[in-house]
């Protein structure tokens, strides 16, 4: 969840374009971990350091690691220990810009000690550390703190992330999010809960990205869209609002009713309650995630 969010953060400061950082995304899976881009990290060595031992691999056939140790940047105990060291997905993320050219190893040490100093990002060891982290992110990214029901809110949008993790990938990032009095759908899913409080989500996007959108939820490669692409969106949807209703009741003793979901297609949404375009990019496309509060 970390490189998703350090995605939002590098779009939020212009450092790179929006088709770059997808693109980077998508290299995630076939690309490795660097130890220059773990010492930097780590604060073993300055982006300085580890431009000067690459240099250094121009004229000698040898490891990064190897050629540390002899200089005296990292000693063989610093080297074993990155190595084996937990290793956060955002600096794989950081690496690939680095490699494609879209930032230096300065501009990453730079961006990357911001991020992690703005959101107090230090220890990723603890579960329930990692998911206060995530949620102070969605708090700061999204500028959720004025209602009475924002806890409600982050967890939502929290359970949303893992779940689209879980079920569609990991290489997207979010966009902030955009307050509409009236929204107009493409091919639009929506489903309220009633209960002690109450809220009406939906899932928005094209035919083009809700067949790559379905294609992932179902494992299978829909090619048109049709009755099983949209099947495949109510499923998504009631399937992440029914494990949030589980959440409600197991964590909060709050119950809450599911509704059906119901479809839109080219129709304006309007309602005296506010509701957030939550756009997120995919390499399918850009899906955007309603929630009316």
């Amino acid at each position: 969840m970390y490189t998703q969010f350090f995605g939002n953060f590098l779009l939020s400061k212009g450092a790179v374009p929006a088709d770059k950082l997808v693109d980077a995304l998508q290299k995630q899976s076939s690309t490795y971990l660097k130890l220059g881009t773990l010492a930097i990290h780590a604060g073993l060595l300055t982006a300085a350091d580890v431009d000067r031992i690459v240099i250094m691999q121009t004229h000698q056939d040898k490891k990064f690691g190897e050629l540390a140790v002899e200089n005296g940047f990292l000693t063989k105990d610093q080297v074993d220990e990155l190595l084996s060291a937990q290793k956060p997905d955002y600096l794989l993320l950081g690496q690939i810009l680095i490699e494609d050219g879209l930032l230096t190893n300065t501009e990453f040490e730079d961006l990357l000690q911001e991020y992690q100093s703005s959101n107090e990002i230090a220890n990723l060891d603890a579960a329930n550390e990692q998911k206060d982290m995530v949620d102070k992110l969605i708090q700061r990214a999204f500028s959720i703190d004025d209602s009475d029901v924002s806890d409600k809110v982050v967890a939502y949008l929290n359970l949303l992330f893992n779940n689209i993790v879980r079920f569609i990938g990991k290489d997207f990032t979010p966009l902030n999010p955009v307050l509409k009095s009236e929204y107009l759908t493409n091919y639009c899913v929506t489903q309220k809960i009633e209960g002690l409080f109450n809220l009406n989500s939906g899932v928005d996007l094209s035919a083009n990205t809700a067949i790559g959108f379905a294609s992932r939820y179902a494992k299978e490669t829909f090619t048109e869209f049709d009755e099983y692409v949209g099947a495949a969106l109510e499923d998504f949807l009631n399937l992440h609002n029914g494990l949030f209703n589980v959440n409600m009741s197991n964590e909060h003793s709050i119950e809450l009713n599911l509704f059906p979901p119901m479809v839109h297609q080219e129709e304006t949404l309007s309602s005296e309650d506010k509701t957030y375009v939550f756009p997120i990019i995919f390499p399918f496309g850009t899906v955007n995630f309603l929630l009316q509060l």
